[in-house]
């Protein structure tokens, strides 16, 4: 019955996951369909296979951003240290 509400009006994606800041997944809120975003920024189904990408680039993200991160968060500890010290 939830299938119906979707091929009268429309699917109602929703963001379920934020993968990168341009990747994506999406789910619709009525039927659950499963979309995610291609590398031309089309949506395209949620496979396994582009589940599985979508956790390896997540991961790869992640670790990026901590490494761009790193500096800042050095010299945040060595302005506690001191802090502590004096």
């Amino acid at each position: 019955m939830k299938s119906i509400h979707c091929k009268v009006f429309g699917h109602d994606y929703k963001i379920s996951r934020h993968v990168t800041y341009h990747v994506k997944e999406y789910t619709c809120k009525n039927c659950k369909t499963e979309l995610t975003t291609s590398g031309n920024g089309d949506l395209i189904a949620l496979t396994p296979k582009f589940r599985e990408i979508n956790d390896v680039l997540e991961r790869i993200h992640h670790k990026r951003i901590l490494r761009k991160n790193e500096p800042i968060n050095k010299v945040l500890v060595e302005n506690q240290a001191k802090l502590r010290i004096a």
